[in-house]
């Protein structure tokens, strides 16, 4: 098999690991590219195991850029939100919700680079904790010790319960249809009591400076943002698979945007993540542009 051939077979598990890691479509693209010029120029008897090469590849690459963007992210404007991973709607989700949930990469955030990369080749991509010390250069017992402190902070992240596609999209244009008209009752009616609102203009778009939680809360803002025209019409709006929920994406006029809806047990909504930040959304612009 040529090294193209191995790259490629390899490519998908490495882009979901670059993206759960750094929380951008648009970064985690330029370290595969990173990762491929590391491939093709080693040295051939240098790698006993391609696959294992190339996730260490990959995970050192981004441990770099999570370090290299620490002062960026603590400096940036607002809540900050992943960039979103679109899907089309399809019977089989690329993706187990509960994995790439904003909620789930938001709670990854609060992790060490290194606490990050241990959880995810570990409790997400299943290596043993022998992988996973080579992989990082560090012990086994380190990596054991990493991966305890992390489950602690990600332990409620992940949704257990499963909804179906049907349920997540009634939700979705029930609630993109109230508040297009206005109808704050019917509104209400679909937040959970603690439901939470994070938007995200990196400093670019408008958007709240802090995350709306509680229901009184969040429809507080989408009632100023309904005063002021802020809700594109039906034509202007079109459904996907935003981090594995049902959301939308919406042509406003100052530029695309998106809204992820996360569901409560209850059918009712959880979370509402609104990405306003245009540097967010450009391969969503290029794929609308195309």
């Amino acid at each position: 098999m040529s090294d193209l051939a191995i790259f490629q077979a390899q490519r998908p598990r490495l882009g979901r690991l670059a993206y759960r890691m750094l929380g951008s479509v648009a970064e985690a693209e330029d370290v595969l590219q990173d990762a491929w010029l590391r491939w093709s120029g080693r040295s051939p008897e240098a790698v006993e195991v391609p696959a294992a090469f190339l996730v260490r590849a990959v995970t050192r690459l981004c441990l770099d850029r999570l370090r290299a963007a620490r002062a960026r992210r603590q400096a940036y404007k607002g809540p900050w939100l992943p960039e979103p991973l679109v899907e089309a709607i399809t019977e089989d989700p690329l993706e187990r919700a509960e994995d790439i949930s904003v909620a789930f990469l938001l709670a990854l955030e609060r992790l060490s680079p290194l606490e990050r990369a241990v959880f995810l080749l570990h409790d997400v991509f299943e290596a043993d904790y022998g992988a996973v010390a080579k992989a990082l250069g560090r012990s086994e017992a380190a990596c054991r010790q990493l991966a305890g402190r992390a489950r602690a902070h990600v332990r409620d992240a992940r949704p257990r319960f499963d909804v179906s596609q049907e349920a997540a999209a009634r939700l979705a244009t029930a609630f993109m249809d109230a508040a297009r008209r206005g109808d704050f009752a019917a509104l209400s009616d679909l937040l959970a009591e603690d439901a939470v609102l994070i938007s995200d203009g990196g400093g670019k778009r408008k958007a709240a400076l802090r995350p709306m939680v509680g229901r009184e809360d969040v429809i507080g803002l989408i009632k100023g943002l309904s005063w002021r025209g802020g809700w594109p019409q039906p034509g202007a709006m079109r459904l996907a698979r935003i981090n594995g929920y049902l959301g939308v994406i919406l042509e406003a006029a100052d530029g695309i945007m998106t809204i992820a809806f996360e569901p409560a047990k209850d059918g009712k909504l959880a979370a509402i993540y609104l990405l306003r930040n245009p540097d967010k959304l450009a391969h969503l612009a290029r794929s609308s542009a195309d």
